[in-house]
């Protein structure tokens, strides 16, 4: 069975981890979950991400989970660019997020960055969540 918002999957299943206080989450791979998941790590949102293969030859993303004093580090991940709706910004327009707290992961043509690189880098591109 196909996924048809396979991004939504990926912030449900975030939120679920933390909300379940779970160590560690595994989602099924791929090259956008992969580059998002690298995203939440560089900006300190999570502590490890780890690509494991299963005997089946499919490959599983194994997000390990950041926690401040019982707190996770992620209280909220929401979807913005749908697939129904699709919603695009230019290099000018990227937003700030809880006026610099928070993150909007973006898939440009750099690739997928958070929006405080696509602004150095001068680029827009799709919306797909934010992220504090």
């Amino acid at each position: 069975m196909s996924m048809t918002d396979p991004i939504a999957d990926f912030c449900t299943r975030i939120r679920n981890g933390y909300s379940s206080k779970k160590r560690w989450i595994d989602i099924p791979s791929s090259v956008l979950k992969k580059r998002m998941s690298i995203v939440l790590k560089e900006e300190g949102y999570i502590d490890n991400v780890v690509f494991v293969n299963k005997e089946d030859s499919k490959e599983d993303i194994r997000i390990f989970l950041r926690y401040h004093n019982e707190s996770p580090a992620i209280t909220t991940i929401e979807k913005i660019s749908k697939p129904g709706k699709r919603v695009y910004v230019a290099s000018d327009d990227i937003p700030r997020v809880l006026n610099g707290l928070g993150i909007s992961v973006i898939s440009s043509s750099k690739g997928v960055i958070s929006n405080k690189v696509a602004r150095e880098l001068k680029v827009g591109g799709e919306l797909l969540c934010n992220v504090w």
